[in-house]
């Protein structure tokens, strides 16, 4: 397209709340709407009139403490309601209600996005007491067992980058060597059984949802809080776990 005709089809609004949400998806850190300002060579007033009705409309979200701005979760939820996205959790839901009453323990089914796991759908199970994490909940991929088993299968390029885009959401990441050998250690197990790294007392088992190439479309984890007289050893809840993330996969592959 030639510079005219790109100028008679711009649409400068557009393009400005566009900038907006591609410089604030690369940084580092959230901003003010000065720091965007300065960044994208727009006055003050151009950038609040924005500002102001994306975040308005929950694309951004603003610190009331601070005025920075980041991304809220806004546009995953928009890509989460694609036919392909809507098939993953529409394929996997019934299948985890199913293990969930099973095996008396809640089932989270996340995904990751930005360097971040996000819960997409979750069961709880028909029992007295159980763990279960809200719709939407995230951490850094890199420092999450539902999140560690998406990277672990990966292509090796693919990993390399969520692993580096993962890494800028932590203030203390790992050692990406250590990091590495885990990753590598789960993909030759094909699942993991762990403690949870922020609650004692519960034990994480988390598999992966597996396209055709073998690349991690997701991952279900099920916390498992520990009861005494049990019938469900944690091998025998991975063994269920597994089987049923297969049975996702198998619909999801044509």
């Amino acid at each position: 397209m030639s510079s005219d005709e790109r100028a008679t089809y711009s649409a400068p609004a557009l393009e400005k709340g566009l900038d907006i949400l591609e410089l604030l998806a690369g940084a580092d850190e959230p901003m003010t709407a000065r720091q965007i300002g300065e960044q994208l060579g727009r006055s003050k007033s151009e950038i609040f009139r924005m500002v102001y009705v994306l975040v308005d409309r929950g694309y951004l979200h603003r610190d009331a403490a601070t005025d920075q701005l980041s991304l809220s979760n806004r546009l995953f939820e928009l890509g989460m309601r694609t036919p392909r996205s809507r098939t993953l959790v529409a394929a996997a839901l019934p299948r985890m209600e199913r293990l969930s009453t099973l095996i008396g323990h809640s089932s989270h089914l996340v995904v990751v996005s930005r360097g971040e796991t996000i819960v997409v759908a979750s069961a709880t199970a028909r029992a007295e007491f159980n763990f279960s994490l809200q719709l939407g909940y995230g951490n850094p991929a890199v420092d999450a067992v539902s999140g560690k088993t998406i990277l672990a299968f990966q292509p090796a390029e693919r990993r390399d980058a969520m692993i580096t885009q993962s890494m800028t959401l932590m203030a203390k990441p790992p050692a990406r060597k250590a990091l590495i050998k885990e990753l590598d250690g789960i993909a030759d197990d094909g699942s993991v059984i762990t403690n949870s790294r922020h609650l004692v007392g519960v034990t994480d088992i988390c598999a992966p949802i597996l396209d055709r190439t073998g690349r991690a479309l997701g991952s279900i984890v099920v916390p498992c809080l520990q009861r005494v007289g049990s019938q469900w050893g944690m091998e025998d809840i991975r063994d269920k776990l597994v089987a049923t993330c297969r049975d996702i996969a198998g619909e999801l592959t044509p």
